[in-house]
C-alpha cells in the first residue's frame, strides 16, 4: 500500500500557506498540533500568526523536501517561499524543519517549525512586525516605534536616486529595510554570531554576495547561501551612533549593494564591489579625498602606502581596523580614480564588465582591456600614483 502521508502533508502546508494570505487565524491554527504535541517556547499559534500581521504579502508557499516518518511522527524539511507585495520580484527562500505529528484520525499538524541548518530565523520570528511605507521604500521593524521606522525610510528614500543616478535605472529603485531589535537578533537573522557584527551598521544580504556596513568602517565581508535576497538589515546599536551623514552614507552604500546585484558575482572582487558602493555613497557629498580615507591618508605620510590593490582577503575582520579600512578606502580610491580619469560612464561598464565575466579569473584583466583599454600592471601604478597626489 502506498504510503500517503507525504502527499496529505502537503496539502496541510498549502491550508496553512493559505490562512497566512488570507490572515485566517482560525484556519492557521488548525494546522497546529494539540498543545500536548506542540513545543511551548515557539512563538507559534496566535502569536506567530499576530507577529505577521502587518507584513504585505504577495505571496506564501512550502516546498516539502526531506520527509522521514516514525509512526505517528515525522520530520521534514521545507522551503517557505514568500514575496512582499510590491518589492519582491522573486520569493525569498528560507528553508524550515518541520516536526510533525498524526492525530487519530490520520490528520497531520505542525508540532514545530524552527529555521534549518540550511536557514535562517526571519523578522516574525522575533516579534510583532511594524511595517512602515516611504516612497521608494518599505522598513520593517520589531520593537521600534513608528518614528524611528519613518525615519529609516526617509534615508532610504533619499538613497534610492542618488544610487539611481549613479548606477542607472535597471534596477528596481526600491528597497527593504529590516530593522532588528538588536544586535543580537540582527545576528540571528543572518545565521551568525553576534561578536562578528559588532560595530557593523548595516548588512545587505543577498544570492550572491553579502556585503558589510559599519562606523567607520565594516569588520567582515564575504559570501553567505543562507541570507534572504536583497535585504538591508540594519543593527540599530551600531547605527544609532553615526550621525545623520553617515546614516545616509549607510544607506545609500547599502542600497548600491541591492541596485547591482545582477551583476555582481563571483568575478568582481571585493575592492570593487566595495569600493563602487562607497564610491556612490559619498558621491554627492562634497567630501575630499582625505576626509573620506583618513587611515590611507595616514599610510601615505607615513610612508607606508600600499603597493597594490586590496585583495580579498583585505576585507575580512583581523582585529585591525586600521588594516580593514585602508581596504575600503583603496578600493574607492580605485573607483574614484576611474571615474576622474574615464569617466562615471566608463566606471559603470567596467562594473558590469566584470560581472559579465562569470568567473575570478581573468575578469578584471578583461574590462581592464576591453573597456578602459589598460592592463593590470598600468592600472595598478596609476592607483598608487592617484593615492599618493590626492592623499600626500
Amino acid at each position: 500500500m502506498t504510503d500517503s502521508a507525504r502527499a496529505d502533508v502537503e496539502r496541510m502546508l498549502d491550508r496553512r500557506a493559505e490562512a497566512v494570505l488570507e490572515r485566517d487565524e482560525t484556519a492557521f491554527r488548525a494546522t497546529e498540533a494539540a498543545a500536548e504535541f506542540a513545543r511551548p517556547e515557539l512563538a507559534a499559534g496566535a502569536a506567530e500568526f499576530a507577529n505577521l500581521r502587518d507584513l504585505p504579502l504577495a505571496a506564501w508557499s512550502y516546498d516539502l523536501g526531506d520527509f522521514d516518518r516514525s509512526g505517528d511522527r515525522a520530520t521534514a524539511e521545507a522551503a517557505l517561499r514568500y514575496r512582499v507585495r510590491g518589492y519582491d520580484k522573486a520569493p525569498v527562500t528560507a528553508v524550515r524543519t518541520l516536526s510533525l505529528v498524526r492525530d487519530d484520525d490520520g490528520a497531520w499538524y505542525v508540532a514545530s517549525d524552527d529555521p534549518s541548518e540550511e536557514g535562517t530565523m526571519q523578522l516574525w520570528e522575533q516579534g510583532a512586525i511594524r511595517a512602515v511605507r516611504g516612497e521608494r521604500s518599505l522598513v520593517l521593524g520589531v520593537g521600534r516605534p513608528e518614528g524611528t521606522l519613518r525615519e529609516y525610510a526617509r534615508l532610504a528614500d533619499r538613497a534610492v536616486p542618488a544610487v539611481t543616478e549613479a548606477w542607472g535605472e535597471d534596477w528596481a529603485g526600491r528597497v527593504v529595510v529590516l530593522v532588528p531589535h538588536s544586535l543580537e537578533e540582527m545576528a540571528g537573522l543572518l545565521g551568525a554570531p553576534s561578536d562578528g557584527y559588532r560595530g557593523i551598521a548595516a548588512v545587505t544580504t543577498g544570492e550572491v554576495s553579502e556585503a558589510k556596513r559599519g562606523s567607520p568602517r565594516p569588520e567582515a565581508a564575504g559570501g553567505s547561501a543562507k541570507a534572504p535576497a536583497d535585504r538591508i538589515i540594519v543593527n540599530p546599536d551600531a547605527y544609532a551612533v553615526l550621525g545623520a551623514f553617515g546614516e545616509q552614507v549607510v544607506l545609500t552604500h547599502e542600497t548600491t549593494h541591492v541596485a547591482t546585484r545582477a551583476h555582481t558575482n563571483a568575478a568582481t572582487p571585493l575592492w570593487l564591489s566595495e569600493g563602487y558602493a562607497d564610491w556612490v555613497g559619498y558621491r554627492a557629498t562634497g567630501r575630499s579625498a582625505s576626509e573620506v580615507a583618513p587611515e590611507l591618508r595616514r599610510a601615505v605620510a607615513e610612508g607606508r602606502a600600499p603597493a597594490g590593490l586590496p585583495e580579498d582577503g583585505d576585507f575580512g575582520f583581523s582585529g585591525d581596523s586600521g588594516r580593514l579600512a585602508q581596504a575600503y578606502e583603496g578600493g574607492w580610491m580605485a573607483c574614484r580614480l576611474i571615474a576622474d580619469r574615464w569617466g562615471e560612464v566608463r566606471l559603470n561598464e567596467f562594473y558590469r564588465a566584470v560581472g559579465a565575466h562569470g568567473k575570478r579569473a581573468g575578469s578584471v584583466e578583461t574590462a581592464l582591456r576591453e573597456v578602459l583599454g589598460t592592463t593590470p600592471s598600468r592600472f595598478s601604478e596609476q592607483w598608487r600614483a592617484y593615492v599618493r597626489t590626492q592623499l600626500g
